[in-house]
């Protein structure tokens, strides 16, 4: 199981692997579009054979990125900025 936090931006996403223990596995400024989904389906490809075994926390729960995560099988969730900040 790996880990992925992706803090969305307009312009980039910064995204973050970490697997079931916490650990940084691999962490990158991505650009927004299809250049920046290929790179962070790269960036999982390393760790992770099986799309099930993947989780993401973004920001959103629409958008082109959020489309190509649910499409690859990923575990997709929303999670709204602000209920971290409480």
């Amino acid at each position: 199981m790996i880990f992925v936090g992706d803090d969305w931006a307009e312009d980039h996403h910064d995204v973050h692997l970490m697997d079931e223990a916490g650990r940084r596995l691999s962490s990158r400024r991505l650009p927004e579009g299809l250049a920046g989904i290929r790179g962070l389906h790269e960036m999982i490809a390393e760790h992770a054979e099986d799309p099930g075994q993947v989780v993401v926390g973004i920001e959103t729960d629409r958008g082109l990125w959020v489309q190509a995560l649910t499409a690859a099988c990923y575990q997709v969730y929303a999670i709204n900025p602000l209920a971290a900040a409480r």
